[in-house]
């Protein structure tokens, strides 16, 4: 395998934000490429030396069956399998100040929030070394798993403290914003939040003894035992409900910060004159050229070190351009029969989801199957639908009674829609779901229901089930 074919095929497995890196990098290094502003570059000019006709010329659709392995893996990554510096995007490398206006400095973390309330709390030395052993072990839930020995132990002899000394900072703690932090469980947690409620609360009482006593049998939805232990009616019980609803089971949540993840679409489609039709999207990286004043100070009879220095990255940078055109070749050239298979999802959503694996696509583009892996790895496509990684509309299937198949997203869909309309008194079980698909000719295993169902973070229909 060439160098050339193997810059191709590892710029064709870089994400857009790699591939910008890489661009940057290839714009410092190289002298003679240079960001396109007005006119186009083309390759074959011919003042950038003569065009060879040799294997170079060839894209990696027609190069890749004699020169990838057959035996390399459909998920393999380059550096499995070549022996090339990995591509790497340290923060060192970036400059310092774009680094630090990126940076999402509006809010604290949980600890850096309660330890701000400990120094406004009028704590003794002693309470402040307890009160910062206990911060320091809450978990992001808001929640902490340390007993009190162990946060006795791990104040050591600086900080010799009783245990109802810890237990009294605990309490103070789980007073902080937000309420319920530092509860040691659910049960605690609830509690609390219900102790700073007004009194005036309608079953105050009634929910306070719900939560201490029959909270187990509330998350087993077993209602009829706690209308029996509180000799509460169906509508008590439902009004309960839905105060606790109202409670919040993890405090850390209001304070955790979360860093924002930005997905930037490599590929458009659109409905245009009644045909789906693809863009590559122009912000994922600039157009390049090579620049003219260089290449023509380049004199072919001179054997100078400058002179060789300067042909040496003019054919750098045609074959970065060669491999970057090839690379948006193949992405489009994918992306299209991946459109042409879906459209039916494109057009009326995921229970129209056809099958699809890789050697689908690879027999369509005749391509190896390890290249449809690497283009479809960490590619996004933006659609009417929503932005979706390539990898999204590959799908198992199910055979039907018709003789047809049905992909493992579409039955996803029916098991989603069926339990949205379910009743929530008497809600669906597994069993009952592969029933009702067995009648729309859709044979599934009440087995593969539950696996599905799990996917899509649907509770079993025990824990489904409603006052409501």
């Amino acid at each position: 395998m060439t160098p050339q074919l193997q810059q191709a095929i590892r710029l064709l497995q870089l994400s857009s934000i790699e591939l910008q890196a890489e661009i940057q990098e290839a714009l410092e290094t190289n002298p003679l490429l240079e960001v396109e502003e007005n006119s186009d570059y083309d390759l074959n000019a011919p003042e950038l030396e003569k065009n060879t006709k040799d294997d170079t010329q060839q894209d990696i659709s027609q190069l890749e069956h004699a020169d990838i392995p057959d035996e390399l893996p459909t998920d393999s990554e380059w550096e499995d399998t070549f022996d090339t510096a990995p591509i790497t995007m340290h923060s060192q490398q970036m400059d310092p100040g774009i680094e630090r206006d990126n940076e999402d400095e509006s809010g604290n973390s949980l600890q850096q929030h309660l330890l701000w309330q400990m120094q406004l709390t009028p704590f003794s030395e002693q309470e402040q070394a307890i009160a910062t052993v206990i911060i320091d072990a809450i978990e992001d839930d808001g929640y902490i798993k340390l007993s009190l020995e162990d946060i006795q132990q791990s104040l050591g002899d600086d900080y010799p403290a009783e245990l109802d000394e810890i237990e009294a900072v605990l309490h103070r703690i789980q007073h902080f914003d937000p309420v319920g932090v530092a509860a040691r469980d659910l049960r605690e947690c609830l509690l609390i939040q219900l102790k700073l409620l007004d009194k005036t609360t309608p079953h105050l009482g009634l929910l306070t003894l719900l939560v201490d006593h029959h909270l187990d049998a509330l998350a087993k939805r077993d209602y009829v035992q706690i209308k029996r232990a509180l000799k509460i009616s169906d509508e008590e019980l439902t009004d309960l409900v839905r105060l606790i609803q109202l409670l919040n089971p993890r405090p850390g949540s209001q304070v955790q910060i979360d860093t924002t993840e930005y997905i930037v679409p490599d590929v458009y489609v659109q409905k245009i004159n009644g045909r789906w039709q693809l863009s590559l999207n122009p912000d994922n990286a600039p157009r390049l050229q090579v620049a003219e004043h260089y290449a023509q100070l380049i004199k072919r009879a001179d054997n100078s070190a400058e002179n060789t220095y300067l042909k040496n990255n003019l054919q750098e940078a045609r074959w970065f351009l060669k491999s970057l055109q090839s690379r948006n070749e193949t992405l489009l050239k994918v992306t299209q029969a991946i459109v042409d298979r879906q459209t039916g999802f494109l057009e009326h959503g995921d229970e129209a989801m056809r099958p699809l694996v890789l050697h689908d696509i690879a027999e369509a583009v005749e391509m190896h199957e390890s290249t449809i892996s690497r283009v479809t790895t960490r590619k996004y496509l933006h659609t009417p639908r929503g932005i979706f990684e390539l990898k999204f509309f590959f799908s198992s299937h199910v055979s039907t009674d018709s003789g047809g198949e049905c992909s493992a997203t579409a039955i996803r869909a029916i098991i989603k829609k069926l339990v949205l309309a379910e009743n929530p008194r008497k809600p669906l079980s597994d069993s009952k779901i592969a029933d009702i698909l067995g009648e729309q000719g859709i044979n599934v295993a009440r087995r593969t229901i539950a696996k599905y169902r799990e996917t899509l973070s649907i509770p079993p229909s025990n824990e489904r089930k409603r006052l409501v």
